[in-house]
């Protein structure tokens, strides 16, 4: 099988770990960065140009596609996946993933559990924003942000509103959040592939912090999650139709709750606190879900 990881640098961590397990599964790899493409988008012929050649040998697409560049990646994706190539998560599922609020939306509306969210334009609702969601303490979200990146604990109500009037002078988007006192600081990262989480880990916020994203100095150990937790999991990227995700939950008095859902969740942590090969894992699931008639060797 021939297969394309949409990646701007081999070096990272989570797209080398996959060249070599697909390498050593017996299958040819190619990274391509996303921004150095250019595509010949026509009704008969759509094709997905690198440097100096056609793409169109490809068997399979990894998209890793960072959130800086998720507009045109995407596009690129999109351009692959209309040459008939197999996509280990489509272009609309990652895009959805990636609007805060409209994944939110369509968790919602799948039923699966969420923090209490708030949002609005309007400067004149901000008091009902924050009560909406119970009050201070409250959390702020940049709808751009990532990685732990423009997420802010307010801890009065008053401090909300002056966060909430600077991100509204600058122009930005953003949501209120409930604040879930009981995690304690701490969220789970559940990995599914396919219809099962195959790894997960408790991330907790150092000292000080109240965010446990590993880029933001939080630590990471295995951890045995529920039954329940696995099955809301799982429902959350059906939803989004992502086929790999990293979900981060967190535990509340009235069950898990859907944090976050990642369409390109990083391997180091996950692998490096569980010790399982994720990677494998994931080159597999492509070998289960696509066809033999699809491609020669």
């Amino acid at each position: 099988m021939k297969i394309g990881i949409l990646s701007r640098n081999p070096k990272i961590y989570s797209t080398h770990r996959l060249v070599k397990a697909a390498i050593s599964r017996g299958h040819q790899v190619k990274v391509i960065n996303p921004l150095r493409c250019y595509m010949n988008i026509t009704s008969s012929r759509p094709m997905v140009y690198y440097r100096d050649g056609m793409l169109d040998d490809l068997n399979v697409v990894i998209p890793r596609i960072g959130a800086s560049i998720t507009h045109y990646g995407s596009a690129v994706l999109r351009q692959f996946e209309m040459m008939g190539v197999f996509s280990l998560n489509e272009s609309t599922s990652i895009t959805r993933s990636r609007d805060k609020l409209r994944c939110l939306q369509i968790l919602s509306r799948s039923g699966i559990g969420l923090p209490v969210t708030s949002y609005a334009h309007s400067t004149k609702m901000t008091e009902k924003l924050i009560k909406m969601v119970g009050g201070a303490p409250c959390v702020i979200k940049l709808l751009e942000g990532t990685q732990g990146k423009g997420v802010i604990l307010a801890d009065t109500n008053k401090g909300a509103e002056s966060i909430i009037d600077g991100f509204r002078q600058m122009k930005a988007h953003f949501l209120v959040q409930e604040f879930i006192k009981e995690s304690n600081g701490c969220d789970i990262r559940a990995f599914v592939i396919g219809d099962k989480v195959v790894a997960s880990m408790m991330r907790k916020a150092k000292e000080g912090e109240f965010r446990s994203n590993l880029h933001r100095g939080g630590s990471a150990i295995p951890v045995q999650i529920s039954d329940e937790e696995a099955k809301v999991a799982v429902n959350a990227a059906k939803a989004l139709g992502l086929n790999v995700a990293g979900v981060d939950l967190l535990r509340s008095s009235r069950g898990p709750l859907v944090l976050e859902v990642n369409s390109s969740p990083g391997l180091q942590g996950i692998e490096t606190s569980t010790g399982l090969d994720i990677a494998s894992m994931i080159i597999e699931y492509i070998e289960q879900n696509i066809s033999q008639t699809e491609y020669s060797g």
